[in-house]
């Protein structure tokens, strides 16, 4: 495992240079450093050895650049040394005896039998020389083909070098049948079936691929291979390579530059591997948005091309109810074998392989995988690498290869990341619901074996559901639970508890897998939304529309975006999408799982919760916390006049969140010499959240006993005012239930640094690969509101803490006003939240709340 940090240091002029190191030779392009060469000579001993290595160097040596130059010329002698091995074998036609300790790489690295296996102990020296003879002839006659294999390829890549002007003549082979011709058909089937005139209108407006296919598990039909017959020729046997692999595109994209920039920038066949939706140039199927979609559309469009062609060879097709719908046109097999050997010519970043995939009309996400066995160096994400089936299904093979692991710290994080899976209670109950329907409306054109699986899947998410506490038949935004807190329970008991260890989880998860219930289950909803109502009283996107604000409830006040820009919205994954991985991971071993049971009073009544955002202050300034507006002395002087406002009317406690320590600093220095400070003191008892992590607990606990003994004693004094910072040590971990957070009071916006380096570069990469909705912000700058948002909603959800709490949400800036804004606020809050432009009206808003509350308290 190498760990790796950015280069940061002088930069060199560039100049091929041999280095020597010992015997060993290394490629350099300029005269590196002796930590470098240090770098190399161990990495390259390491990789002699087959050991694992734990490589760390200092900021600005060069790491990346000594880590190609040391595995590539390890990785370049192997080769060599294997094929003068490889050729003395086929010259003498015999294997050298192996003494145990030093054996042919070409057999330690492919894994094969050696000659002299242990024999079993009696056997006849005939029988043993027999044997080791055929094996003899049966390697070397490997080591031929594997020499012709090596040979076309190398003639292959070595015509289309010279060919600069190769081009792609391949045609997209779109194949539709005309529309009436469809209806026709598929009319006489219904008649034929008897099923009336409700399915014929279903079948009009083209709900036909809305429904179920007829399902069949593997143990009925067998597995099926990925690829057809004419595609078989595209897998290689795997040479001996180097995996290299980070956390993010854009620290993979640095490295293949870096190797593009190398001495063996010309030479290396590099393939980078990456997900489907950074790597599709179907734009039909990018334009989904989502992970999910993108991945289940993919696989019903390769699962379609595999249907078609069996269909084709059988002299009795079976009658379908429904067609499936067209393959991709840029999943070709032509055009892959011409991608495959475009890829391993020249080295390539992500993006210049979708180049070049758009240009060649071939699919790169697939074309780059037909090019991993014969590739030198595979650069991969982490998640490809230590994701079993993900690391199955792009056909990388571990077993005698070289794994680099950059920033290996990150591992631990990573993998907790991939093998987790998390789904709500609201999830659930719609995932059930809309299931449910789905059910009913199709339950005459339903087999009986997907009718079964549905309802076992009905039955898991009820079972689910109670298990949380909450009722399947209820609203999930109003029911409340008796029970509370966190509980950690193995798998076996979780199933057991929920009643669901009848249930054959690994063909359920099969079925949701073929069959891609989620998506049929989408594509349902996005057409009639959540609830379905009469065909007449309701225009078909009214349903969808519903559906969307069910998901995302707007605000009132915010006007109706138009219909154009209602078509860009990113589309949201199905429920079922997630709760597909939680039943996967399920599945796992009963010790490698555990299931964390999380059950929060997080409903509210309407009546225990006002969030206000207030415009401008008691003397009409402007509420904008910007950083060049934020420290002018009118500003701190209205937050002093609000709090003081605030402090008159609310009883117990008030925590004012600051975005920064050092404003909060600023603002409590003003205060204090502009006598505000001492006005404030006058209702409440004012405390600071402390830098220092150990002193914490004490200024809780004195905050805590004021607010008590206020209430006690009664008095001038109702309470206490705490100073907290966003980010902070109070504004997450930390409850403030009951009296101790009567109202939250947020300053401004916590913005992130936008001058970090970390935060640009992600900013950059965001808005290079993410395509920009018109009339909406540019992904980097979305980046850095859903940041701030969510500093925001962790502070502000300190306060209600259960059912019975009750408190005030002050948002001081009217940029909070803002649809964009708004939209990410919780929904508990977003629901109920009132914009007022002139603080005498939210002012009396406020006292009328407290009042209220305080006489039912």
């Amino acid at each position: 495992m190498i760990s790796l940090r950015k280069r940061n240091g002088a930069k060199r002029t560039m100049a091929n240079k041999t280095q020597e190191v010992g015997d060993i030779h290394f490629p350099f392009p300029f005269t590196p450093y002796s930590i470098q060469k240090d770098f190399m000579a161990e990495l390259y001993q390491v990789l002699e050895a087959g050991k694992i290595g734990i490589f760390e160097s200092p900021t600005g040596t060069g790491k990346s650049l000594s880590l190609i130059c040391g595995a590539l010329s390890w990785l370049r002698d192997f080769e060599k040394k294997k094929r003068q091995e490889e050729a003395r074998v086929l010259e003498t036609e015999t294997v050298p005896l192996s003494d145990g300790k030093h054996q042919p790489s070409f057999l330690s690295s492919s894994g094969q039998e050696t000659p002299d296996t242990l024999r079993p102990v009696g056997e006849p020296d005939w029988v043993t020389q027999f044997v080791q003879k055929k094996e003899e002839r049966d390697l070397v006659d490997r080591l031929k083909e594997e020499q012709i294999r090596r040979k076309k390829r190398e003639e292959r890549l070595q015509q289309i070098r010279h060919d600069t002007q190769l081009k792609y003549a391949a045609k997209r082979e779109r194949q539709e049948e005309e529309e009436t011709e469809r209806l026709l058909r598929l009319s006489r089937e219904v008649l034929a079936a008897g099923t009336g005139a409700e399915l014929l209108e279903q079948l009009a407006s083209g709900e036909e691929e809305l429904v179920l296919s007829e399902y069949e598990s593997d143990e009925e039909k067998g597995t099926a291979n990925g690829l057809d017959e004419d595609e078989d020729d595209l897998e290689e046997e795997h040479v001996t390579k180097i995996y290299y692999c980070s956390r993010t595109h854009s620290q993979l994209t640095q490295f293949v530059h870096e190797v593009q920039k190398s001495p063996f920038g010309k030479d290396t066949r590099l393939v980078s591997l990456g997900s489907r939706q950074n790597l599709c140039v179907n734009e039909d199927v990018k334009n989904l948005g989502s992970v999910q979609l993108i991945n289940d559309r993919c696989m019903e469009m390769q699962r379609s091309k595999h249907e078609s062609k069996s269909r084709a060879e059988d002299k009795e097709p079976k009658r379908r109810r429904q067609e499936p719908r067209g393959a991709c046109p840029f999943y070709n097999y032509k055009q892959l074998q011409l991608l495959r050997d475009e890829v391993l010519v020249e080295v390539k970043d992500i993006e210049q392989l979708v180049t070049l995939g758009k240009e060649a009309r071939a699919c790169p996400y697939y074309g780059s995988r037909f090019a991993i066995p014969a590739a030198q160096l595979v650069v991969l994400p982490y998640q490809m690498l230590l994701h079993a089936a993900t690391r199955q299904a792009a056909g990388i093979r571990l077993q005698g290869q070289v794994v680099i692991i950059d920033e290996a710290h990150n591992l631990i994080d990573t993998i907790t990341s991939i093998h987790s899976a998390e789904v709500s209670g609201s999830q659930l109950c719609q995932a059930h619901s809309q299931l449910l329907q789905y059910m009913e409306r199709y339950r005459k054109r339903l087999k009986a074996r997907n009718l079964m699986y549905i309802r076992q899947i009905l039955y898991v998410l009820e079972k689910f559901v109670t298990v949380l506490g909450g009722n399947i038949k209820q609203n999930p935004n109003t029911q409340s639970l008796s029970q509370t807190g966190t509980e950690l329970k193995t798998i076996n008991d979780f199933l057991f508890q929920s009643q669901i260890d009848n249930i054959n989880l690994f063909k359920v998860q099969r079925y949701c897998e073929k069959s891609m219930v989620s998506r049929k289950l989408f594509g349902f909803t996005e057409r009639y939304g959540a609830v379905l109502a009469p065909r007449k009283e309701q225009p078909k996107l009214a349903g969808f529309q519903h559906f969307l604000q069910s998901l995302q409830p707007g605000v009132a006040e915010a006007p109706a975006a138009p219909m154009e820009e209602e078509a860009t919205v990113p589309r949201p994954a199905s429920p079922l999408m997630h709760i597909e991985g939680f039943l996967a991971a399920l599945t796992t071993a009963n010790k490698d799982g555990r299931v964390i049971l999380s059950r929060q009073g997080h409903v509210i009544p309407p009546d225990n919760i006002l969030p206000l955002i207030i415009c401008s202050g008691p003397s009409n300034q402007q509420l904008e916390f910007t950083y060049l507006k934020r420290e002018l002395p009118q500003m701190m002087d209205e937050i002093g006049r609000i709090l003081c406002n605030l402090c008159n009317v609310v009883p117990g406690g008030v925590v004012c969140f600051f975005p920064s320590y050092e404003y909060q600093r600023q603002v409590h220095a003003h205060w204090d010499k502009s006598g505000l400070l001492a006005r404030l003191a006058v209702r409440k008892k004012i405390f600071q959240e402390p830098k220092r992590a150990n002193q914490v607990e004490q200024v809780l606990m004195e905050y805590s006993r004021c607010i008590k003994c206020c209430a006690q004693v009664g008095g001038m004094v109702t309470g206490a005012l705490l100073l907290s910072v966003v980010g902070g040590k109070m504004s997450e971990g930390i409850n403030f239930s009951d009296d101790l957070g009567r109202c939250v009071v947020m300053v401004g916006m916590p913005y992130p640094n936008i001058g970090s380096p970390e935060l640009q570069e992600k900013m950059a990469y965001l808005d290079q690969t993410l395509p920009r909705t018109p009339g909406q912000a540019p992904p980097g700058k979305a980046l850095v509101e859903n940041l701030c948002m969510k500093a925001v909603n962790q502070s502000i959800g300190r306060a209600i803490r259960h059912q019975k709490d009750f408190a005030s949400i002050v948002l001081l800036d009217q940029r909070y006003a803002r649809p964009p804004i708004l939209a990410k606020l919780p929904a508990w809050i977003r629901d109920r939240v009132e914009v007022k432009a002139t603080f005498g009206p939210a002012f009396a808003t406020l006292r009328k709340f407290h009042h209220k509350k305080s006489g039912h308290s």
